[in-house]
């Protein structure tokens, strides 16, 4: 069955036909509303907070934020971002209570840093998986998406990404461009194993400036969950006191490139001949 993120861009396939289509369908709207509150959950924010809507389109995961009750940590106020016009349009005639921002998120998140307590994203990361055009690449996309979330949201906040990977490649790519931009990272499958399977890429951005506390580590969300793989590269190469990663070792150079790489520049590959010394020349 082919995926419509293989055939067209997002701001194409969701025109004004397919925008009040899929706002419209029950289905949807009880699917959309499950994985939202799941993300919720995921967050734990415990006190109303400023959200990050990724991919919001009309709005159906917004509602949700707006409607949860003082009880269960709300109402939250959020900010939506969507590259469709005419999924945003949808939104404002459904008089929605959120901000909506016309963006590609494959080009970044344009806020300012810390802005936010808290990112979800229902459904919407897989369309950076196929690139645009032969100028990037979906790695390039990846990369300016996640280093810019991790720059808007507040330290210690976290993100829940829920997203249909086309396959277990798809899967990596998404998860490591989230590591090499700083996150800690958790996976959770629900209906693992069957064909409504949902992937949940559970971030945290940092840690939290409450000491001695798990509230900025994902660790102190996923601890108790069945089925969840932490991917936490964030201590990896460190070392402690003097004598860290020597200027133009391999690693030394590995480490640059990542950073270039989450800029969304292009570098060569890495290869057995990086960081190889040159015999003198005589």
């Amino acid at each position: 069955m082919s995926r419509p993120e293989d055939t067209l861009l997002a701001d194409v396939h969701y025109d004004d036909v397919e925008a009040r289509k899929y706002t419209t369908s029950s289905r949807i709207q009880n699917i959309q509303a499950s994985m939202t509150r799941r993300a919720l959950e995921l967050l734990d924010l415990k006190t109303p907070s400023l959200i990050l809507d990724v991919g919001c389109g009309s709005g159906l995961s917004g509602e949700i934020l707006s409607d949860i009750p003082p009880e269960e940590g709300g109402p939250h106020v959020w900010i939506g971002m969507d590259i469709s016009p005419s999924m945003l349009d949808v939104a404002l005639q459904r008089d929605v209570e959120g901000d909506l921002f016309l963006a590609d998120i494959g080009q970044g998140v344009p806020f300012r840093a810390g802005t936010f307590d808290a990112a979800i994203s229902i459904s919407a990361i897989q369309w950076l998986c196929n690139a645009e055009s032969s100028e990037t690449s979906p790695q390039q996309r990846l990369a300016r998406f996640f280093g810019g979330l991790y720059q808007s949201l507040k330290r210690g906040g976290r993100a829940v990404c829920q997203f249909y990977p086309k396959n277990d490649v798809q899967k990596q790519m998404i998860t490591s461009a989230a590591v090499k931009a700083g996150f800690g990272a958790g996976m959770l499958e629900d209906d693992p194993d069957t064909k409504n399977v949902k992937v949940y890429l559970v971030l945290t951005a940092g840690q939290s400036a409450v000491a001695n506390t798990k509230s900025g580590d994902i660790t102190g969300v996923v601890e108790n969950m069945e089925g969840v793989d932490v991917v936490d590269n964030r201590r990896q190469g460190r070392s402690s006191g003097k004598g860290e990663i020597k200027k133009g070792s391999k690693q030394w150079i590995i480490k640059k490139k990542e950073q270039m790489e989450r800029k969304g520049k292009v570098v060569k590959t890495t290869s057995k001949y990086t960081g190889r010394k040159r015999r003198i020349a005589f």
